[in-house]
């Protein structure tokens, strides 16, 4: 038998592939949700798409990453962890290639909906590897250093995504993940060993179903009600299905004996108060990531590298911040920080209200990003701590992924709610504008009904120059007015993030902290 200070060596090396294997893999999904946005300006001018078709290039994804990602879990510890992260990172792979060679946005949506179900057999199975592939000090600093490289290579993704729609095309910012997922298959089955729960029995299938049908009806009927109208028989029978699945769910997860939520866990005022925070605060962050880049390349002329590095502040903040922040719980306990980060992140996001036209990034989007991600930086690190702290100690697995999940889901059903409001604010406020124009109805009618392509709203060929450049402002005018309501409410959501803590999170004893 080997001695320990033998084997060490050789296990400190084979740790360093399972870091490298978990880190490039979950990093794909995760640049995956933040850097399709940037694309978004190209693939609406490549496919003459409206802001609906926009939505769903995001919300595709999404929806199914935010449904199935606890069925995910469940399936690794049933049937493997590192089985069911290589067929993640296959489909994820095999979806992205799709999703670069697709020639309409049917297309590009079908496969998004694939790349979304790999995605959710990925992301957990990461963390579940590390999780049993180290142990005691070093579990630790794996997971600090899986998040750390993870921050950076979504602060990275934006700009490099900026980058290659700009030089190359933005079927890249999907090709690219080709070559990084073969490295992440051959690596795991070269260094990652196979792991299970022995105690896992089955998978909640009908908690899945109803929870996908749920959160895909309510988003298809919110976000088509903006093309057919709120009668369209479609809109409200996927509304319908929509709330029936869900209030189907929370009856099934009550009666099975392994629910994919557990509702047991929402007796913890603290755990429903983070979750509710999370809710109302990533529904803000949501609709924030997917209308900024859309305001600075159609609107303030930003080219795609310069829009994606217009968020690193956010994230670098976030990311250098984090340790501060924890510290911040055994100072003052978390339900300070809870209160006060959401209430810096709205004056952010009231921040983003001011500009009507950028002069510059530094003197007008540079101050509300940064206040914006420091008080994201404030809120997240205790955020965590009081998810895991208010369960048991055999629930933290079940209770990361469901935060994990709300998150995800609140910036799916922000897109597809808010994104009406900025539709009907944009469509009202360039109808204004252009009866004080004087042009032919029809071109007014024609501007009219494709008013649902927002800012990439094209102007009538044969008019005036000088009413080109007219109605060009019109436009963009229109798209600020929406974005600025917009901010506003993303304003009300920050601070009912903040009361959420402040009336739910339990305030901690003094020597509680101390401890």
């Amino acid at each position: 038998m080997q001695s320990a200070a033998k084997r060490s060596p050789t296990e400190a090396v084979a740790r360093n592939w399972i870091l490298v294997a978990t880190i490039l893999g979950s990093s794909m999904a995760f640049i995956d949700s933040t850097v399709v946005n940037v694309a978004l300006p190209a693939i609406q001018s490549n496919f003459h798409s409206t802001v609906v078709g926009m939505q769903w290039v995001v919300e595709s994804y999404g929806l199914f990453l935010g449904a199935l990602i606890l069925v995910g879990g469940s399936l690794g510890d049933l049937f493997g962890r590192r089985l069911i992260f290589v067929i993640g990172v296959a489909i994820f792979t095999i979806a992205s290639a799709a999703c670069g060679a697709a020639f309409s946005i049917h297309q590009l949506n079908a496969a998004r909906s694939i790349q979304g179900i790999g995605a959710a057999l990925l992301v957990p199975g990461s963390l579940a590897i590390i999780s049993t592939a180290f142990d005691g000090k070093s579990r630790g600093q794996a997971i600090g250093t899986w998040s750390g490289f993870t921050a950076i290579t979504t602060a990275i993704g934006p700009v490099l995504g900026g980058s290659l729609v700009e030089h190359a095309s933005w079927r890249w910012v999907f090709f690219i993940n080709v070559p990084l997922a073969g490295a992440v298959i051959v690596i795991s089955f070269w260094k990652i060993p196979e792991s299970r729960n022995a105690k896992a029995c089955r998978v909640d299938w009908l908690g899945a179903l109803l929870a996908t049908a749920g959160l895909g009806g309510l988003v298809a009927g919110f976000m088509e009600s903006v093309n057919t109208g709120w009668r369209n028989p479609l809109v409200i029978g996927g509304l319908m299905v929509g709330f029936g699945c869900l209030i189907l769910f929370i009856f099934s997860e009550s009666k099975v004996t392994t629910p994919m939520l557990p509702l047991a866990l929402f007796k913890s005022s603290s755990f429903s108060g983070a979750n509710l925070l999370t809710l109302f605060l990533y529904s803000a962050i949501g609709v924030f990531f997917f209308l900024f880049p859309l305001n600075l390349i159609q609107v303030q002329h930003y080219s795609a590298t310069a829009a994606g590095a217009a968020v690193l502040p956010l994230i670098l903040l976030m990311f250098f911040l984090s340790r501060w922040s924890g510290g911040l719980v055994a100072r003052y306990g978390a339900r300070r920080p809870l209160i006060a980060g959401p209430l810096i992140a709205a004056l952010g996001f009231a921040m983003f209200m001011a500009p009507l036209r950028a002069e510059s990034y530094w003197k007008t989007f540079f101050s509300a990003i940064v206040v914006l991600g420091f008080g994201m930086a404030v809120t997240v690190a205790p955020l965590t701590t009081v998810v895991m702290n208010s369960v048991s100690q055999e629930r933290v697995g079940a209770a990361s992924g469901i935060n994990n999940a709300v998150a995800r889901v609140a910036g799916v059903l922000a897109i597809a709610i808010l994104g009406i409001v900025m539709v009907k604010v944009f469509g009202s406020r360039l109808n204004e504008k252009l009866t004080h124009l004087s042009v032919s109805p029809s071109v007014v009618q024609q501007l009219q009904q494709d008013e649902i392509k927002l800012a990439g709203l094209p102007v009538p060929d044969g008019l005036d120059p000088n009413v080109k450049r007219t109605i060009h402002d019109f436009i963009e005018e229109a798209f600020v007015s929406g974005f600025r309501v917009v901010m506003m409410i993303c304003v009300g959501l920050s601070v009912a993030s903040a009361v959420a803590a402040w009336l739910m999170i339990q305030k901690e004893p003094d020597q509680a902290r101390a401890a």
